[in-house]
């Protein structure tokens, strides 16, 4: 029987968290501009999956007439985006250590070696929650309109302007931001810690929460940035994302740096 506890990495020691200001996101957004501007086409490769995606999910509400479900989908499809910033993330981490020469390869490569390690168990995570998130969109729909209006739905979004609609959207909205803030909290350097360290999937995550306890107001602050800049690059068909997303990628690897101690 061969010795497979030598294959085994040693686990990363838990970075200490750091105090942070509200300089720490001008500079991590700077930064990412400039990993992004260092390396375009990565940038842009990674942000194509995610704005055909958005293109595609459209297409399909339009074509089976559920055009309802865009409302959810568009507060919902952001929560994914960390996921998909993996990439992006060893892109920042390899330009911040000096290496330029490396190839589109070379980032497939780390990023394919992630179904080894905890990354897959973080993204079931986020992506069990967005189903649950459009699972309850569906279900406040129901409630609101009344399962009648909820099979009748036509390609207008006229019952919006009815009383019931307004404040579908008004609750709707509230326990939008109570979920995106919840796994925001999950999610803000959980990440690219998973990347870049040895830690367990769950002893990530209550690091990131430890990083938003101790730093409310900056934290707080990012990810206002993040869904003010990612709502308003979805506006013009979601082309927009072509820069935001990249750029706040990369600047996501620059916020996980500033919030740990990595001496």
């Amino acid at each position: 029987m061969s010795d497979t506890s030598q294959a085994l990495p040693e686990a990363s020691k838990v970075p200490e968290v750091r105090q942070m200001d509200m300089g720490d996101i001008g500079y991590a957004l700077r930064a990412g501009w400039q990993d992004f501007r260092r390396k375009p086409m990565m940038g842009l490769f990674f942000a194509h999956i995610y704005v055909i995606g958005g293109w595609l999910l459209y297409i399909l509400f339009f074509v089976t007439e559920q055009i309802w479900l865009s409302l959810p989908i568009t507060v919902g499809f952001p929560l994914i985006a960390p996921f998909l910033a993996v990439g992006l993330y060893e892109v920042s981490h390899r330009l911040e250590q000096g290496d330029t020469d490396f190839r589109r390869n070379d980032i497939f490569g780390v990023v394919w070696r992630q179904r080894l390690r905890q990354l897959p168990l973080m993204s079931w995570v986020i992506i069990v929650y967005f189903l649950f998130w459009s699972f309850f969109a569906h279900m406040l729909f129901a409630l609101f309109m009344g399962p009648s209006v909820l099979m009748n739905v036509s390609s207008s979004y006229a019952y919006l302007l009815q009383p019931e609609g307004l404040l579908m959207l008004l609750v709707g909205t509230a326990f939008g931001a109570a979920f995106a803030f919840v796994l925001f909290c999950l999610t803000a350097i959980s990440l690219p810690l998973l990347l870049d360290k040895e830690l367990d999937f769950v002893t990530a995550m209550l690091t990131s929460i430890a990083v938003v306890k101790r730093n409310p107001r900056v934290m707080i602050a990012w990810g206002v940035t993040i869904s003010v800049l990612t709502f308003a690059a979805m506006i013009p068909a979601l082309l927009g994302l072509f820069i935001a997303l990249p750029v706040l990628g990369h600047a996501s690897w620059h916020i996980y740096r500033r919030a740990l101690e990595h001496g």
